[in-house]
């Protein structure tokens, strides 16, 4: 009687996890990323995952991310990202972001920051911006975002809402990209000598980097 075969079994694939600060808006966006990314029968769609936690501090968040990336049952090659806001620096100050920063620097933990609220990469998908804001409520009340929102059907922006981010990605994804890039070179070059620090630039964000991350992962 002929001896079965092994069957052949597929490598265990890498897989870049992603903890994020908010409970709705932050992986809602991601999400809908990953799922316009990767089709559904996509192997690379089931190895971005962003992770469930109750996790909402900048601090926490790299705690959390440290402890996955350091258990025994994580694989060395796994990546892990963190998505956090600066926040007003009465409800953060500098040193709990520094601490929240070298820790993750320490254990390989990437941080895609956004100066001062998440919100400012998502108005870049509509226009440029160079102007800081002291606050999440400064922002909102300042900018054009909910404007800028009107003009493509949006007429009240609710955290949380999916439709709104797979409404905002498709056409404008590429736009923003390149508004963070050259918004973040704006503000550092105009940043005090010294100041390189990301929690220190504002405006200021990531996430661009965290969707090439995603990209190429």
């Amino acid at each position: 009687m002929p001896k079965k075969r092994p069957v052949a079994s597929l490598p265990l694939l890498p897989v870049l996890h992603i903890y994020c600060e908010g409970e709705k808006t932050e992986p809602n966006y991601l999400n809908s990323y990953i799922g316009l990314k990767f089709p559904r029968d996509c192997r690379r769609r089931n190895v971005v995952k962003v992770e469930p936690t109750k996790k909402n501090t900048p601090v926490q968040l790299v705690d959390v991310a440290v402890a996955h990336k350091n258990s025994r049952d994580c694989p060395s090659h796994d990546i892990f990202w963190v998505v956090y806001d600066r926040e007003s620096a009465s409800k953060y100050p500098d040193s709990f972001h520094l601490k929240a920063y070298n820790k993750a620097q320490k254990n390989g933990v990437k941080i895609a920051l956004s100066n001062v609220c998440f919100e400012v990469w998502l108005y870049l998908h509509f226009q440029a911006n160079t102007a800081p804001f002291a606050s999440y409520d400064d922002f909102m009340n300042q900018s054009q975002f909910k404007y800028r929102l009107a003009e493509v059907g949006i007429n009240s922006y609710e955290k949380g809402d999916k439709s709104f981010f797979e409404a905002i990605q498709n056409s404008h994804i590429v736009n923003a990209r390149n508004r963070a890039t050259s918004m973040n070179s704006s503000t550092l070059a105009s940043a005090p000598s010294g100041v390189i620090m990301p929690h220190l630039l504002n405006p200021y964000t990531d996430m661009h980097l965290l969707l090439d991350s995603i990209d190429s992962f």
